[in-house]
């Protein structure tokens, strides 16, 4: 028998093994990433931003001992720039310099030089322009040819920020008539950074810490590109790390973002007649304790002609992919080519809704089509993804399996041209009926949560363990390979209201049957489709492995 000492040393050890080593393995993945970024960053100073006359801020007052406010010195700085015939470069040298809210103006090129930080002031006063604006730390509108360059950092300490709003807010100093008293923040916490309206900018090199809110937000923005850029932000809520809402001609390359939120988000919300597009996203690693790069969910214009390109996610709570239309948007003209995705909630997730969140409330539905996604490597989580995160992303309140990739219309409004192709998911299997059981057979159980926020666990249990499709008009799939880790009793593809279905060319290595699962699924095309047999060796699917389900009513 074991002595009660040796009892409890064995299940610390045990409980080391089973519960502390995933936190070690999930550490020295964002380190490994972090480390390659670091390695092969451009280093190299840009021609094309240093042709104009420099002025430092040390030679307006600035003294950079953190400790000085030097708002006023840097402000100043570029005032004087921005009134140069061609205007000029601000230049930050090494120091750590204090301010608050700062004005971007046109012909101005802000540089950072090694070792040198801007540091946000804490004093939410200090975020407010003369006419009582709350601004970013640092804001532009309505300008021209900016850019932000160099080595170094700004650090807008985003917690200690949101902290002393909350503060100012329960000590009855500062009272906010819109507090989210349910998640005790306020909803009025400044960007480090955010364009209006503006042209030709150029955010290249620097590194981005810290946020209270969004990270940077670039609005209604032309020919903006962002490169190189480290953002490190998991230190409050909504840490968003690049949001582009209505935006035309943006690249985003080369980035290293690591965010309380989602890492590159898409919005849409600045008025008729606004949408984005254009837009590129290529050569990044993200780690999001929300969506890797995500349409939405705010979608009231559109998204035309995006393309991703050569992405890594890893550690992402929800979604390595996310296209979400659900108040009115346009979607459409969208290539992914190149994810890995590595233990991450959820591979791909496409949703057309009808939400209508601060639009009236009869728009009509957005459409979503022409989506093709291509050459996507990942591998699901069992756990969550963001455990290590220092804020993590809201907890469900209900006990599902394994949620698969998911592409979902309404019964009135069908996706349109749909392409999956060489696409490669590992599942962690481990589904339990008792845990949560909807069966194949009652696909009606599934709501259809027209009105719902968007996220890739809004139907709760799904009927399949790879890939659920409903409401979609064309599509194909060619050269998909899914499987799972461990035994899962339910179907590998379940489609429903689906029209024009391809399905060739592809491996689904569940080791339970039907394997595919359809309703309402007039003449599917299907071509060498491979399982595999209780041997666990390669054999074709043969009509047996389907199984066509009646039509019932589905539920709101």
């Amino acid at each position: 028998m074991l002595s009660r000492r040796t009892f409890l040393k064995t299940s610390l050890a045990c409980f080391a093994t089973a519960y502390l080593a995933p936190f070690a393995l999930w550490a020295g993945q964002l380190q490994q990433y972090e480390s390659e970024f670091i390695r092969h960053r451009r280093t190299g100073k840009r021609q094309s931003l240093s042709q104009k006359q420099s002025l430092s801020i040390r030679d307006f007052g600035a003294q950079g001992d953190g400790k000085q406010d030097d708002t006023k010195a840097l402000q100043s700085a570029i005032d004087k720039a921005s009134a140069l015939e061609h205007g000029g470069r601000v230049v930050v040298p090494a120091g750590v310099y204090l301010i608050g809210a700062v004005q971007l103006k046109s012909g101005v090129d802000l540089v950072l030089e090694q070792d040198a930080t801007l540091l946000g002031s804490v004093d939410i006063s200090q975020y407010h322009d003369a006419k009582g604006k709350l601004q970013a730390l640092l804001y532009a509108d309505h300008a021209s040819q900016i850019s932000i360059s160099g080595a170094g950092t700004i650090d807008g300490r985003g917690r200690e920020l949101a902290l002393a709003i909350n503060e100012l807010h329960h000590s009855g100093q500062r009272v906010e008539a819109d507090f989210n008293h349910w998640r005790n923040r306020s909803n009025q916490r400044p960007s480090i950074l955010a364009f209006y309206h503006c042209q030709q900018l150029k955010i290249y090199d620097i590194s981005i810490k810290n946020g209270a809110s969004w990270v940077q937000h670039y609005a209604a923005c032309t020919d903006l590109h962002i490169d190189n850029i480290k953002v490190d932000s998991d230190s409050f809520w909504n840490n968003d790390g690049i949001d582009i809402n209505d935006c035309k001609k943006v690249q985003i390359t080369g980035c290293f973002i690591n965010s309380a939120d989602d890492a590159i988000c898409l919005k849409s919300t600045m008025g008729p007649g606004q949408f984005n597009e254009d837009i590129y996203i290529a050569d990044c690693v993200l780690r999001s304790s929300a969506n890797g790069v995500k349409f939405g969910t705010e979608s009231q214009g559109g998204f035309r002609k995006v393309r991703i390109k050569n992405i890594k996610v890893f550690d992402t709570y929800r979604s390595a992919i996310a296209l979400e239309t659900v108040d009115g948007a346009f979607l459409e003209d969208v290539e992914v080519d190149g994810v890995h995705a590595s233990h991450v909630g959820c591979a791909i997730f496409i949703r057309l809704g009808q939400r209508n969140m601060l639009v009236a409330k009869d728009t009509a539905v957005g459409v979503l089509r022409r989506v093709q996604i291509k050459n996507v490597s990942a591998t699901i989580a069992f756990d969550r993804a963001d455990l290590d995160y220092e804020v993590r992303g809201p907890a469900l309140n209900a006990f599902f399996n394994p949620i698969p990739a998911s592409i979902t219309g309404l019964p009135d409004a069908r996706l349109q041209d749909i392409q999956l192709e060489n696409i490669e998911i590992s599942y962690p299997g481990r589904a339990n009926k008792g845990l949560a059981y909807r069966p194949y057979h009652q696909l009606f159980l599934v709501p259809q949560e027209r009105e719902s926020y968007p996220e890739y666990t809004m139907f709760g249990e799904l009927p399949a363990w790879g890939l659920y499709v409903r409401h979609v008009e064309g599509l194909k799939i060619k050269g998909v390979k899914l499987s799972t880790r461990a035994k899962d009793f339910r179907p590998a593809l379940v489609f429903d209201d689906v029209i024009g279905l391809q399905l060739q060319q592809s491996s689904l290595t569940g080791d339970n049957r039907p394997i595919v699962v359809m309703q309402q699924v007039p003449a599917p095309q299907f071509s060498e489709l491979w399982g595999q047999n209780g041997s666990g060796e390669k054999v074709a699917l043969t009509a047996a492995d389907m199984q066509l389900v009646s039509s019932h009513q589905n539920i709101k």
